[in-house]
């Protein structure tokens, strides 16, 4: 869904507003094999820029992103090809390089005399639709890069080889050859358009069920759209597509950034004003201060009514924790420029 107004969060050019970086900040923060070989979904996945980047990086066996833009969508199979183009070969390709009279390097991936990179196949599985594979995280033995691989390998090939002569074809995944499996980037990522909170995806019912689900500054959006209510049946779901033990990985909004949100439109608006969740513990008195401080809209002004609406007011934790059923592991505190720094909280499925 694409409108002038971002008014689910789905900014263009999002991760071009974020401090500039190889590899995102955040990923940085979470334990170091956190996906490792684990199946994640990723909601709110903008551009896939994090998408792309855990399952090339960070040993993910699957990764799904899936954003209620389809412009977003497409911008992230985009991103796929794009990181594919710039990445080096493999070791087990340049083993089997063979050279030509001309001394350059032939093999998945060739280069001209001229430097321009071609690919010798014209096969190619880009924009394929999403996997419905259901491979398992446990019993793989499957090798994987190290924890944040940002070695030359990914960006073997600079940027501008591709603005200037296109990206390369993505073959098709290969079983037989360990450095085109089904599980290796860019195979292993693929990207749906859907409102997830309401539509199911295939790989929601896939045997087993996710290892990690990750929301990245998506919260406000969900809780401003859907209410209360739309976002508790977020919650719910994180927790019952995922497999037991697994991690929901939450980066929400801070609560007085919904004044400047709820502008946006007049629904927002409305909505905002009848909010009893909290991304932390927040007591009516501070919000009632001012409506741009807080929200408002919370009851007349009476006493009575204060000490009332004060008992349904809720944080996230205490809903996830004591509604849904998850246990909280921990919080973890990223460092960011300005809006950008913003807590990690990491909940596991009993």
């Amino acid at each position: 869904m694409t409108t002038k107004v971002p008014v689910y969060g789905n900014y263009h050019g999002y991760y071009s507003k974020r401090p500039p970086a190889i590899s995102d900040a955040r990923l940085h923060h979470l334990p170091s094999d956190i996906f490792l070989n684990a199946r994640v979904l990723d909601v709110g996945c903008n551009e896939g820029w994090i998408t792309c980047e855990i399952a090339q990086n960070w040993g993910a066996q699957k990764v799904v992103g899936v954003d209620i833009d389809e412009s977003l969508i497409e911008g992230a199979w985009r991103r796929r090809r794009a990181l594919w183009s710039s990445q080096g070969p493999s070791s087990s390709s340049t083993s089997n390089n063979q050279e030509d009279e001309s001394g350059n390097t032939l093999s998945g991936i060739a280069l001209e005399p001229t430097g321009r990179k071609r690919s010798r196949s014209s096969d190619s599985d880009d924009d394929e639709p999403a996997s419905k594979s259901k491979s398992t995280k446990h019993g793989k033995s499957t090798s994987r890069p190290s924890r944040g691989n940002t070695n030359s390998s990914s960006s073997y090939f600079p940027a501008s080889c591709e603005h200037e002569f296109g990206s390369l074809p993505i073959p098709p995944a290969n079983p037989s050859n360990p450095s085109r499996g089904k599980h290796m980037f860019p195979h292993n990522v693929t990207f749906v358009k859907a409102d997830w909170v309401d539509e199911d995806i295939v790989e929601d019912k896939m045997e087993g069920g996710w290892d990690v689900v990750i929301a990245f500054s998506i919260s406000k959006w969900i809780h401003l759209n859907k209410s209360d209510t739309g976002l508790l049946t977020f919650f719910h779901k994180v927790f019952r597509v995922l497999r037991t033990g697994g991690t929901f990985i939450l980066e929400p909004q801070p609560w007085d950034s919904y004044a400047k949100a709820k502008r946006m439109s007049g629904r927002l608006k409305e909505n905002a004003r009848n909010l009893l969740l909290r991304p932390d513990n927040i007591t009516i008195t501070s919000e009632r201060e001012g409506d741009e401080g807080g929200l408002g809209g919370l009851g007349g002004g009476e006493e009575d009514d204060d000490r009332e609406e004060k008992k349904k007011v809720r944080s996230f934790e205490e809903a996830l924790v004591d509604e849904v059923g998850f246990r909280k592991v921990k919080r973890i505190e990223v460092q960011g420029e300005g809006g950008f720094a913003r807590p990690l909280d990491l909940y596991v499925k009993s």
